[in-house]
Parts: structure tokens; C-alpha cells; sequence
């Protein structure tokens, strides 16, 4: 039988600022900018997000590689105050990471990056890797991780 539920396209984060955060999801995790507009005065993203009328928007997709393609979204808000997120995290963006020493050591000279303590990664079918997560200057939570050759 054919599969007929959802299937994810990607995942969207509100920014407030759009080349801080393209230094890090670009330049740093190596996503690649599919396009980048400025958001028109109609957008769904102004009611499913709930933006006031006169917020700007602008917004970026980014893919990961030609399988994974614009698998990312950015969308900037200015002219109007973002509320802080929660000090718990309610979600998470799961990447796995191909150079993940690299990335931290390029994540820790980052503005407002806050990196939580590595630890030991074990699947379910008891592989082993790496896992660490940040929290980008946005307040979203990133887990990267890697799994042992």
C-alpha cells in the first residue's frame, strides 16, 4: 500500500537578524542559500505566525546537499520586538555533521552561540558517535551529532 501521510519539507526559524544568522547555518554548517526574498505584505507567514502588519520579513531556504534541498528556512522579522523563547526548549533541529570538530571550533567564536557539553552518542542498534548541541543567538536549539566510522 502507497503511503499516503505527510512527508517533512523543512524546518523554519524566526531570525532577527539574517547574516548573523547565515554565518552560522551557511558559512559554519555548510548549507547553501537556494534563494532569499523579501517577503511580501501577503505571506501565510504573516497569520501562521501571527506578525503584525507592518513587521518586515524577509526569507531565506537553504539546502543540504542535492538530496536535501531547502530543507531549511530562515525568516527574518524586523520592525516589530520578537519575544525571547522560553528557557526550556520546546524543539530541536537535528543535522548530522560531517566535520563536527570543526564546526565547534568555528561555533565557539561565534557571538551569542551558547554550546551545550558534548557527550557520548549510542543508537538504538548500539553504533556509537558524538552529540552536541547549541543554541544559536535566536534561542534555537541545534543538536549535531556523529557517528563513529
Amino acid at each position: 500500500m502507497a503511503y499516503d501521510g505527510v512527508t517533512l519539507k523543512r524546518a523554519n526559524l524566526v531570525v532577527r537578524n539574517m547574516e548573523r544568522s547565515l554565518r552560522i547555518y551557511r558559512d559554519i554548517l555548510g548549507l547553501t542559500i537556494d534563494y532569499m526574498k523579501d517577503s511580501e505584505s501577503t505571506s501565510y507567514s504573516y497569520p501562521v505566525f501571527r506578525f503584525p502588519a507592518h513587521a518586515r520579513l524577509r526569507f531565506a531556504t537553504l539546502s543540504a546537499g542535492a538530496e536535501q534541498v531547502r530543507c531549511l528556512a530562515l525568516t527574518e522579522v524586523t520592525g516589530v520586538t520578537l519575544p525571547d523563547l522560553p528557557s526550556m526548549s520546546l524543539s530541536a533541529v537535528v543535522m548530522q555533521a560531517g566535520n563536527l570538530d570543526r564546526i565547534l571550533a568555528q561555533l565557539r567564536t561565534e557571538p551569542g552561540v551558547r554550546i551545550i557539553p558534548e557527550q557520548e552518542l549510542v543508537s538504538n542498534s548500539g553504533a556509537k558517535g558524538r552529540e552536541v548541541a547549541f543554541i544559536d543567538p535566536d534561542g534555537h536549539l541545534v543538536v549535531l551529532f556523529k557517528m563513529n566510522a
